[in-house]
């Protein structure tokens, strides 16, 4: 029986989880990554796993244990948030403990999760904290974690404070949570709670009396729908935007090269044959390469390649007019950007929000190599300067972060393909599948998941309003100036036989994401 109804999952049971052992943390401030947060919404994250081999009382004895014992290296996700007299927030690792919910949805099969072309509504039940933003975690637990017992699976759904994690502290924390529910003695990722670095500010931010809300409409209607890639699909995609760049650099090579020599020739007293005004091209032609070879063009990878399809494919659904302006905007780790770097593992927000703004005529009209160029600059330019800059501003006017779709034209991509997000085995299997609750969604947001195929495969959580969807899905099947379905593979993971889309109608993204 397909769900339908975030009222479909029954809970069963709440408790609170404490750690194993007390805390000995200090109190820790957050950053200027941290506070935009606050107006968040919980980060909602889990996994769908087929059913485990022990009965559900054994399965949820050894995830409370877990839980507990993982609570220890992870003392923050215990604590509460407070603020100071001076307006200061902090997370006070006081080992007021997590909460643990049990949940049954039996009548719900993995099956009606992952074989649907749109996510099903039920996921959304999956999570708790639902509709609550990070600024509550002055009242509230900083984390929550949801077993919900499905027909033939279990889904453990993750329910954290977003002033507290992103997305690189978040998934490091349940590998671990994994690994010690397997048993592991001593994890292999130990977080650093360091609170020195430029991330640090003595700015205050300020909250209105009434507090903190989402910048959302989060009751808009919206379509919501997971695009699948391959491994094959995605290197097909590199391979052509970066055979556009290649064909545009020797086409001007071939016209320089010509002008330079027939100039040469027309202006030249002494005559040359063709065969010498060949042999002087190819000359010319070297020379040109061995300048070019010290200052190789950067290559566009596949996360940006794709990134720039999925512009293209929404700005053009959107139907926009040549002139309005567009924005793809990129959460990047700031971690290994910074001088010096932070611990690969430092936890809590390490992320910065970088635009980068075109007009709909020219992300349509020029090829998908110049699209993805714009996103690469950005990124290469987002070096330990540019991350101090961003600090500077924010503490030049401390606020929140501004999320949503304001002017319509926006795409946000969060999230990571790189995360471990599939290799989470409690002792019973790795996961079949990602799933995101109704958390911080609006027209426009997406999310890059590790793709079920594995191999290097990506799974999209694309939501658009339900107008913008529909013009994806419908866009009648003709290449558009893009590349086809025929050469990236763009269908949902159990669809058979798959009904081959435009890509640029499909959409597809993937970025260097830091949440």
């Amino acid at each position: 029986m397909p769900c339908e109804s975030t009222t479909m999952c029954q809970i069963i049971s709440k408790s609170t989880v404490f750690p194993a052992t007390k805390s000995t943390l200090p109190d820790l401030k957050l950053s200027v990554s941290d506070l935009p947060m606050l107006s968040c919404h919980h980060i909602q994250k889990g996994n769908l796993f087929l059913r485990p081999p022990a009965a559900i009382f054994d399965l949820l004895f050894l995830l409370r244990q877990g839980l507990s014992k993982v609570l220890t290296h992870f003392p923050p996700l215990a604590g509460r948030l407070i603020t100071d007299d001076n307006g200061y927030v902090y997370i006070t690792c006081n080992d007021a403990g997590a909460q643990f919910i049990h949940a049954i949805a039996t009548h719900v099969t993995v099956s009606d999760i992952i074989s649907p072309i749109r996510v099903p509504d039920c996921v959304k039940g999956f999570f708790a904290f639902d509709g609550m933003v990070s600024y509550g975690g002055h009242f509230n637990p900083l984390l929550a974690v949801q077993v919900t017992e499905l027909g033939d699976g279990v889904f453990i759904g993750f329910s954290v404070n977003h002033a507290v994690v992103d997305g690189t502290s978040l998934w490091n924390f349940i590998s671990t949570f994994a690994e010690v529910c397997r048993g592991v003695k001593l994890i292999t990722k130990q977080p650093c709670f360091t609170r020195e670095s430029i991330l640090i500010s003595s700015e205050v931010l300020k909250v209105p009396a009434g507090g903190l809300k989402v910048t959302f409409d989060e009751f808009a209607p919206m379509a919501e729908r997971i695009f699948s890639f391959s491994k094959e699909s995605i290197l097909k995609l590199k391979e052509t935007t970066n055979n556009q760049k290649n064909k545009k650099w020797l086409k001007n090579v071939e016209i320089n090269a010509v002008n330079e020599i027939m100039g040469k020739h027309s202006n030249d007293p002494i005559k040359l044959s063709d065969e010498n005004v060949t042999t002087l091209i190819g000359s010319w032609l070297r020379k040109r390469n061995d300048v070019t070879n010290t200052e190789p063009t950067p290559e566009i990878s596949s996360f940006q390649s794709l990134c720039a399809l999925l512009w293209r494919a929404v700005t053009r659904a959107r139907k926009f007019p040549d002139s309005k302006l567009t924005t793809f905007r990129m959460a990047v780790n700031c971690r290994l950007r910074l001088e010096p770097k932070l611990e690969a593992f430092y936890f809590g927000n390490a992320i910065q929000s970088i635009p980068t703004y075109a007009t709909a005529g020219d992300v349509l009209s020029q090829d998908l190599r110049w699209c993805a160029e714009q996103l690469n600059k950005n990124v290469l330019s987002h070096d330990d300067t540019m991350v101090r800059h961003f600090v500077r501003n924010w503490e030049q006017d401390p606020r929140c972060f501004p999320l949503g779709n304001f002017d319509g034209a926006m795409l946000t991509m969060g999230s990571s393909p790189r995360f471990p997000m599939l290799d989470n085995d409690f002792g019973w299997g790795k996961p079949v599948a990602v799933r995101s609750g109704r958390a911080n969604k609006f027209d426009g947001k997406i999310s890059a998941f590790p793709g079920r195929a594995g191999g290097g495969s990506v799974d999209l959580e694309v939501v658009l309003s339900p107008e913008t969807m529909a013009e994806m899905e419908l866009d009648p099947e003709k290449p558009h100036g893009s590349v086809r379905a025929q050469d990236a593979d763009v269908t949902h993971p159990d669809a058979a036989p798959p009904r081959h889309v435009v890509l640029a109608a499909a959409g597809a993204a993937a970025v260097d994401a830091g949440a």
